[in-house]
């Protein structure tokens, strides 16, 4: 062979060689691209699936899932799609989020596809469940490869997932002696089955019958009948019946319902309060309720709402197709409501409320030497029982449209206290050295004002009696007396006078109410008004609540005692306002407003008790002159054991019914009572 013929013959193998280094080349960099482009279908389909479960949007689930996979376990796609959505959508399941995707390659035609779920049921969150499946490679497209440990990890054939709930029992609220002030009760749910109507004329006299024994309209039970998933075998409730309601009608039947009741109703209504189904504003408040739950509406039961509601309980599981459990997901116990007690006396407060014979009004009665508070009354009243079972609509316009406003706590309304306030104004006179219980004040007539600067404005008393000293002033209530001393103790001694009691202070209860105030402005403007205010008129305003309060000065040496609700708040809070003898010298002479026949409490005396009153009236009116509604008040307590404490007010009173005259009989109870209480 010639060299030219080698070096040919090189240059060929050489050419050859270059060719299927460019041909492996090629097919290299092809493999490459096509195996790239199966991950990035991979990774679509696994992204779409976990979407698929972040959105609920299972309808998609029918283009991701492997067909051959859940149709060997006997499942059609729409059956897969209606267990996804009957679990997660029926429970509720909510705020979904996959995370920790990985996807590991076993050959061509599969690969390990793994994830974790974090979501939150009713019973709380759970965390990054840990799911693993297949994707499978079908006609060079890419499926999930489906089984039911798609939906909980555990779950295989025709498993269900179940869930169940356990409320909690609302605590009860209680007097200090252990009587129920707002109880869980056993109470009927009356209701209609259809096919025991029967049919026609038969079935609009049956009918009639129900409407009239459980005051139901007739147009109500035909519109309660129309609704869309009524069935002729169904229990139809009506409305929650208490047990002696109970009467057996032709198509009528009864379940077994836990409903809150108030036994003292209207008595405590407005103290108590009532609970009411969980509303849209509620559950956007705090997402921890359920449309199920029953929540505080008003007072106590508002108030206290978190403790007494206790916490619901439940379990999520998974079960086989004959509903036996299999494993548990999820399970929080309940913890059931607390139970709350008083300092309220259930038998107090409903005498109380019956002695103001449906006035507008208010009773405050309170134990004066450690502050809790034996009854918080409001006249008038509604009765709760009807909020929680179902009020009709004409009887909740007749609340509605009271002018009274039943629904009003006058207990933690300010108003102008009146006369009383004078044992005040008296108390600050003698710490001053201003006011001697025999320095006598000469009055002419039963007008008075200061001089020409007062112009047409005048203070006026209603006993002319010439010589007044300061326990006559108490026995008669002159309000000319008291705006002379004031004036000449001044602003400024006076306010400092009544700096020790509790003017702007929040008082710790759990009752809504503004703080007591002096004035409007922190001077008072004129010598009008602070002779005004002397006698407790001008701005001063005080709920019946604060007036108690600042009253059991004259029970405790000079000491003011602050309130209190719950009978395990023990701490008793006590600060200084008066001296010990300027409050003993003003009870002495609260005594003789009692026992005096001159006194304007007169009409309470009994010469077995030892009783101190002071009766007041607060005039409203919108210029000196003219005629103006009168609220009367009655302070009054117990010197012998000081058993009690006790301010009533009437709103807008006439002849026979101030508060004095409402009060007689229960003033009469209230030691007879106490009197049990120390045998």
């Amino acid at each position: 062979m010639t060299s030219r013929m080698k070096k040919r013959r090189r240059k060929v193998i050489l050419y050859l060689v270059m060719f299927f280094i460019i041909i492996g080349i090629g097919g290299f960099g092809l493999l490459q691209f096509i195996q790239a482009d199966d991950r990035d279908q991979v990774q679509e389909v696994a992204k779409h699936f976990l979407q698929v479960l972040e959105d609920k949007e299972y309808a998609d689930l029918n283009d991701l899932l492997d067909e051959d996979s859940y149709t060997t376990l006997g499942y059609t796609i729409d059956e897969v799609t209606d267990k996804y959505d009957h679990i997660f959508n029926g429970i509720p399941i909510q705020n979904i989020r996959a995370s920790k995707m990985t996807i590991e390659k076993v050959d061509d035609d599969e690969q390990t596809f793994s994830f974790q779920l974090s979501f939150t049921t009713p019973l709380g969150k759970i965390d990054n469940l840990e799911f693993q499946t297949k994707i499978v490679k079908r006609d060079q497209d890419y499926f999930i490869k489906w089984d039911p440990s798609l939906i909980f990890p555990g779950m295989e054939g025709k498993d269900k997932v179940a869930f169940r709930t356990y409320p909690a029992e609302r605590g009860e609220i209680m007097d200090q002696l252990g009587n129920k002030l707002a109880a869980n009760e056993d109470f009927y749910w009356v209701g209609i089955v259809p096919e025991d109507l029967a049919r026609g004329k038969e079935k609009e006299k049956r009918l009639q019958k129900i409407s009239k024994q459980f005051d139901i309209s007739i147009d109500g039970l035909h519109e309660t009948l129309q609704q869309s998933w009524i069935k002729e075998d169904l229990f139809v409730p009506l409305k929650i019946i208490e047990p002696d309601q109970v009467k057996e009608l032709p198509g009528v039947a009864y379940q077994d319902a836990k409903v809150r009741y108030y036994p003292l109703k209207e008595a405590a209504a407005n103290l108590i309060g009532y609970v009411g189904k969980v509303t849209k504003e509620d559950l956007e408040k705090n997402p921890q309720l359920s449309e199920v739950d029953m929540v505080g509406k008003m007072g106590l039961e508002r108030a206290f709402d978190k403790e007494l509601r206790g916490k619901g309980g439940g379990e999520l599981f998974i079960a086989n197709e004959h509903g036996e459990k299999k494993q548990e997901i999820q399970k929080v116990e309940k913890v059931n409501g607390e139970n709350i007690q008083l300092t309220i006396d259930a038998y107090i407060q409903k005498e109380a409320f019956e002695h103001l014979k449906g006035n507008a009004g208010s009773t405050v009665v309170m134990n004066p030497k450690n502050g809790g508070l034996y009854a918080l009354v409001s006249s008038p009243s509604f009765d709760p029982n009807k909020m929680v079972q179902g009020i009709s609509q004409d009887d909740y316009n007749d609340y509605a449209n009271d002018e009274d406003k039943p629904f009003v706590s006058r207990f933690a309304v300010g108003y102008a206290p009146g006369s009383t306030f004078k044992t005040i104004t008296a108390g600050i006179g003698l710490d001053a050295n201003v006011t001697r219980p025999d320095k006598v004040r000469e009055i002419d007539g039963l007008n008075w004002q200061k001089d020409e600067s007062w112009g047409g404005y005048s203070v006026t008393r209603v006993s002319d009696v010439k010589k007044v000293d300061m326990r006559q002033a108490l026995i008669y209530s002159d309000n000319i007396y008291f705006a002379q001393e004031a004036l000449e103790m001044g602003e400024k001694t006076f306010r400092n006078g009544l700096k020790p009691f509790i003017f702007g202070e929040e008082l710790d209860l759990p009752i809504a109410m503004n703080p007591a105030q002096i004035s409007n402005q922190a001077q008072f403007d004129s010598e009008i008004l602070l002779a005004d205010t002397a006698y407790g008129q001008g701005e001063l305003l005080m709920n019946p609540i604060q007036q108690a309060t600042m009253y059991s000065v004259f029970q405790n040496d000079g000491d003011i005692v602050y309130p209190r609700l719950l009978k395990d708040q023990k701490e008793r809070k006590t600060k200084s306002a008066f001296t010990s003898s300027t409050a003993n010298e003003i009870k002495a002479s609260l005594v003789k407003v009692v026992r005096d026949p001159n006194g304007t409490a007169h009409s309470l005396y009994n010469s077995q008790h030892h009783l101190a009153a002071k009766t007041g009236t607060a005039e409203l009116k919108m210029k000196q002159g003219e005629q103006g509604n009168e609220n009367s008040f009655l302070l009054a307590f117990d010197t012998d054991d000081d058993d009690f404490l006790v301010v009533s007010l009437v709103e807008n009173y006439t002849a026979g019914n101030s508060a004095t005259q409402l009060n007689q009989t229960f003033m009469e109870k209230l030691y007879s009572y106490f009197q049990k209480w120390g045998e």
